[in-house]
């Protein structure tokens, strides 16, 4: 079963004003806007990730947090507008999606979100947001190594230029995530949804060798 995951649209992110502000960002949202609602009607279950600090920065990454303290603190806790983790635009959790709030570059990263994914029996993961080079990136490295299968949206993802998106895209077909056009991704859902994914074929595999091996 697929579940898909949005990173990090929150304005912070996105809002031109931030001083955060990821350039291809805002491109996106029509975008991952028409995944989001065909994931809905399709009742694909819907995670939006986001990023909060304490407000003495004590949970800030070590590589951020002078960046962070000479920005006005974005992303703190409570903090509303342009330097915050509110979601951003048309791109707000409905009743029935999921809030995952994640303090480092991966969602995986001590976060709940494993335990979600699994409760809700997903075993594959469909990425959007931004940026590519970190926070996409790093989550999906994290699944794969959680055991989950990864999807990209390519087109649904952004970074600072496009050639650090291509780059990066690039080196995650490379890795053997299956990066694919939302228009794609939307006209396959259902059979996504149905399909028996890598991580059920694996667990096949691995059954019929331990039965093999049990009967010589």
């Amino acid at each position: 079963m697929i579940g898909l995951l949005v990173i990090d649209m929150i304005n912070a992110f996105v809002e031109d004003e931030s001083p955060l502000c990821v350039g291809g960002a805002k491109d996106t949202v029509p975008t991952i806007k028409k995944a989001l609602d065909a994931c809905r009607e399709r009742g694909v279950k819907v995670v939006f990730i986001t990023r909060g600090y304490r407000a003495d920065g004590s949970d800030v990454e070590i590589a951020r947090w002078k960046y962070w303290v000479e920005n006005n603190r974005p992303l703190t806790i409570g903090l509303t507008g342009k330097l915050s983790g509110e979601f951003y635009g048309p791109l707000k959790p409905q009743e029935g999606d999921y809030v995952i709030v994640k303090k480092k570059w991966s969602a995986f990263f001590r976060t709940e979100l494993d335990l979600l994914l699994r409760r809700l029996r997903i075993d594959t993961v469909v990425l959007c947001g931004t940026q590519t080079p970190d926070c996409v990136r790093a989550t999906a490295f994290e699944a794969d190594e959680n055991d989950f299968e990864v999807l990209i949206l390519g087109d649904g993802t952004s970074s600072k230029s496009s050639d650090i998106q291509e780059s990066n895209l690039r080196d995650m077909r490379n890795a053997g995530f299956h990066v694919m056009p939302t228009a794609e991704f939307i006209k396959e859902i259902e059979e996504l949804n149905t399909r028996k994914s890598s991580v059920e074929q694996l667990r096949e595999f691995i059954e019929a060798g331990s039965k093999k091996l049990v009967t010589r």
